[in-house]
């Protein structure tokens, strides 16, 4: 029987007694984005699965944002959100390093250090979202207030729509 996988996420989402859901999917290479993810997991609305952002500030801190798949984020507004002159993304060379995470695999939960963390007010909308759980191919399902409340972080209107 295959041992059942447990990402830094779900660890610390264990040690705090949160309870959540997991579905994994087989990881197409070739197209790693959000929208083919919802696709792939048949969900029947996109906007119910979150993408995690990584910023720097102009000050230097690092600022994480959790928007919808199908959604840019508004530099303008989560620099306003975070109190700095400007923001921008930081390299994916620099992703891993920074939270211990990948690209398309990175989770607001768990990263090596806790930053300030933004999630779109959309996610409110829902009963449950979905969140990488820390590794390509497998998603946290979890009630937005649940990880608002876990991670610390506030909520705002963040996308470029």
């Amino acid at each position: 029987m295959a041992k059942e996988v447990k990402t830094n996420a779900m660890r610390r989402l264990d040690a705090a007694k949160i309870p959540y859901e997991t579905v994994s999917y087989e990881v197409d290479e070739s197209d790693l984005s959000g929208t083919h993810i919802a696709e792939v997991l048949s969900l029947p609305d996109a906007g119910c699965l979150f993408k995690t952002l990584v910023t720097k500030g102009a000050h230097g801190g690092y600022f994480v944002f959790c928007i919808p798949v199908e959604y840019e984020l508004d530099l303008k507004r989560c620099a306003v959100c975070a109190g700095e002159k400007s923001v921008e993304m930081i390299p994916v060379k620099d992703l891993l390093p920074l939270t211990g995470y990948i690209r398309g695999g990175c989770s607001p939960i768990g990263m090596k250090k806790a930053f300030p963390t933004f999630i779109d007010e959309s996610a409110l909308l829902y009963d449950k979202i979905y969140v990488s759980a820390g590794q390509r191919g497998l998603q946290l399902i979890l009630p937005p207030e649940v990880l608002i409340d876990f991670v610390g972080a506030k909520t705002a209107d963040l996308t470029a729509r």
